[in-house]
């Protein structure tokens, strides 16, 4: 070996000695070789050394964020899985502190089937199965599972497909599993409140602050007749309330905490039920008020019963009348609380007679047909009361009225003196009654009854079948009023009604634009009547209707006849009545009367008075645009004297608006004037023509034509006319001859 190494260097000496100069430098150069593979070695060592770092850190996050996953679902509750479809391996991040026993090797659908509630197992497999077939992007179920300690445990199952095979067939799903025990047991007990709310028989309403009702039971749409869709989210209200009814149970809610009553309310098919109505509130954990409770039950048939032992306890066993208990009790009450009122007691003559000669079995039988007839012709305000025997009384409550206590009066022996048909028998039967009033006749009701019973007894003496009033001066006035009652049917038969005339003029030009029909009353023997003394009267017994068509019938034939003679263009005015504002028929009426005088319609004015229209304005205003349709102008009388309503004003289809003759004559003060300006401005800014009542001085025709007023009527410019007399002023006009004078005069 030696030998071979000596070979080697001298084989290698030729090279060296050839090349002295390479030799030399590489003497030179080998320090600098050594320190770059020194260099080099170093930095390779370095460059690892840095990536052990950044694996390390790399590692120390990753541990990092799976510490904090494990943490989140720790504090989430929630147990990260994973399977291995095809394995069937399933991984479990943790457990719970009550956990159920998951195998980590299994190979059923689903894994661990045997660990499922049977009740559950269909319903997880079926959304299993949807969900690897790609029918839904992820599955989810809620179901039982067996824990630890044997019992069942509510979990909440959320997973995904996350891997595949090259054909699309799931291999691995991960997901989540949460432990919803707690919930499943608060859900469970909410659905339990929620089953007794929904099968208890009182219905139950939940709204807000601003009474929005939120949610409705069962119930409440038995009773009422209303679906929940109808109510949700709509104002919570009682129909037969205003609704400043319900903000004040919201103020006493506000206040007290709760609110109780008894109510009445409509269903949904209009009838009438009654409730028992109870309020609550409800306020979150900071007590906070956040939603209204309410409770109610329907109650009508209790209240029916009560009212049928209250009917038993207060009626007459024989008529079935209210007794002679409840009669004092309503007495006492009218008294008490000083409402006006007049009592009627009455009783029939010679009762005895007939009780002695047919029997008291037959007296009853006539007792009871006598209060089955009266009942019939008594409204609720009128009641009809058996005092004991034969004697009835009657109370009129809030009424003083003589001519409506007459007419009561009169109506009572009229009924009374029909003949009763009562086991082949035909009686005929008369009554005595005696009238008092409170407080004239009595301040108490032992006066009021002991003086009805002598005005009766009096009755009887002055020959029976006949009314008497306590108070004498009552007597004499009744006598009157039922004296000029058949004065009024005797003019009407006789044609004593006649009609006249006063101007409307135009407040700039002074010419005549129209004017109004007036009535008056005109006897041979007692010459002109009141109107303030008949057209009362007349409202009351309804002859106000027979008198308004012959003042439409008679206006009409003389204005189509001026009309004919060029003397007259513009319109009459006719008022109309509050009973004949109801008629039925109004429209047909009016249409006949214009038919048959053939007065073109836009020459009629119809003037309705404030409290005519706002006893029932719907019913008004669609009878008016009914008559506006015809091209009959309409026109609101003694507009401020009523109680319309701006909101209602600006609905009636209107042309004109009159200012009552009070407000004219108070135009010497400011206020007056102030109300006057006012009326005019509402009158312009509806569009309407404003025409003034009662003018008779020129100051007052300055201020109206100052406050743009158009029309004027009253005596400045004449006097109401008749007829002649109005043909004479239409001539006048026509000749553009002054003015009449101011005259007055008490027609």
């Amino acid at each position: 070996m030696k030998n071979n190494n000596k070979k080697l260097s001298l084989l290698c000496l030729p090279a060296f000695i050839a090349m002295p100069a390479f030799a030399v430098d590489l003497d030179h150069a080998m320090p600098y070789v050594l320190s770059s593979i020194l260099l080099f070695s170093f930095g390779a060592l370095l460059l690892a050394h840095l990536s052990i770092l950044k694996m390390r850190r790399y590692q120390s996050r990753l541990e990092q964020s799976e510490e904090r996953l494990r943490l989140s679902l720790w504090g989430s509750g929630d147990e990260l899985w994973d399977w291995n479809i095809a394995s069937g391996s399933l991984y479990r991040s943790s457990s719970w502190q009550h956990p159920v026993e998951l195998k980590p090797e299994t190979n059923q659908f689903p894994p661990n089937r045997e660990q499922i509630h049977p009740r559950d197992i269909e319903r997880v497999t079926e959304q299993l199965y949807q969900h690897l077939a790609g029918e839904t992007p992820y599955f989810e179920a809620a179901y039982r599972l067996r824990a630890s300690d044997g019992g069942w445990v509510w979990v909440l199952d959320r997973g995904k497909v996350v891997s595949t095979d090259a054909e699309g067939v799931a291999t691995r799903m991960t997901g989540t599993l949460k432990n919803i025990q707690l919930l499943k047991q608060t859900e469970e007990r909410l659905e339990l409140f929620a089953r007794c709310l929904e099968n208890i028989s009182d219905a139950v309403v939940i709204c807000d602050t601003n009474f929005i009702v939120l949610e409705v039971n069962h119930s409440f749409s038995t009773i009422t007749g209303k679906s929940r869709e109808q109510v949700i989210k709509k104002p919570f209200d009682l129909a037969m309330y205003p609704s400043r009814f319900v903000q004040d149970i919201g103020h006493t809610l506000q206040t007290t905490g709760s609110w109780q009553g008894e109510v009445q309310d409509q269903r949904i098919n209009g009838e009438v039920y009654q409730a028992e109505l109870n309020f609550d509130i409800v306020r979150d954990d900071h007590g906070v008020l956040t939603q209204f409770v309410a409770v109610f039950s329907d109650i009508s048939e209790r209240k029916k019963r009560e009212a049928e032992l209250s009917r038993l306890a207060n009626s007459d066993t024989l008529t079935g009348l209210p007794n002679r208990a409840m009669f004092s009790a309503e007495l006492g009450r009218l008294v008490e609380r000083e409402v006006k009122h007049a009592l009627l007691v009455f009783d029939l003559d010679n009762f005895k007679k007939i009780n002695d000669s047919l029997g008291h079995q037959l007296g009853d039988s006539l007792l009871i047909k006598l209060a089955e007839r009266l009942s019939q012709m008594t409204r609720q305000k009128e009641r009809l009361y058996r005092l004991g025997g034969d004697e009835f009384a009657i109370l009129l409550e809030n009424t003083n009225d003589i001519h409506t206590i007459t007419t009561m009066a009169k109506e009572l022996i009229k009924q009374i003196n029909q003949p009763f048909f009562i086991s082949q028998h035909e009686l005929a039967v008369t009554s005595s009654i005696g009238i008092v009033l409170y407080p004239e006749d009595g301040r108490d009701p032992e006066a009021l009854l002991r003086n009805a019973d002598t005005a009766m007894y009096h009755a009887k003496s002055d020959g029976a079948n006949r009314y008497l009033f306590f108070n004498d001066s009552m007597n004499k006035l009744a006598v009157k009023r039922l004296q000029l009652e058949n004065l009024i049917r005797h003019g009407l038969k006789e044609d004593f009604f006649t009609v006249y005339y006063q101007p409307k003029m135009d407040i700039l030009s002074g010419q005549l634009v129209g004017m109004e029909a007036l009535v008056r009353f005109i006897t041979p023997k007692r010459g002109l009547i009141s109107p303030a003394s008949f057209i009362p009267v007349s409202e009351e017994t309804g002859q106000i209707v027979e008198i308004g068509e012959v003042v439409l019938r008679k206006a009409c034939l003389d204005v189509k006849r001026w009309i004919d003679q060029g003397l007259f263009h513009g319109r009459v005015a006719v008022n109309l009545s509050v009973k004949q504002f109801m008629l039925p028929y109004l429209c047909e009426q009016i249409d006949d009367v214009l038919q048959q005088t053939e007065l073109p319609s836009y020459h009629l004015e119809l003037e309705i008075t404030e409290g005519t229209v706002m006893q029932s304005p719907k019913m008004a205003i669609d009878t008016m645009k009914k008559l506006r349709a015809r091209g009959i102008h309409l026109a609101m009388d003694d507009f401020g004297t009523g109680y319309s309503s701006l909101a209602y004003l600006k609905q009636f289809p209107l042309n004109t608006l009159k200012i009552d003759k009070a407000f004219i004559d108070d135009m010497n003060t400011a206020r007056g004037r102030n109300m006057v300006d006012t009326i005019v401005t509402i009158a312009h800014n509806l569009s309407l023509t404003v025409v003034a009542e009662g003018v008779e001085q020129a100051e007052q025709l300055a201020q109206l034509k100052q406050l743009r007023c158009e029309i004027i009527q009253g005596y400045f410019y004449s006097k109401p006319l008749s007829a002649a007399d109005f043909t004479q002023f239409l001539l006048d006009q026509k000749q553009n001859k002054p003015r009449l004078a101011a005259v007055p005069v008490s027609i």
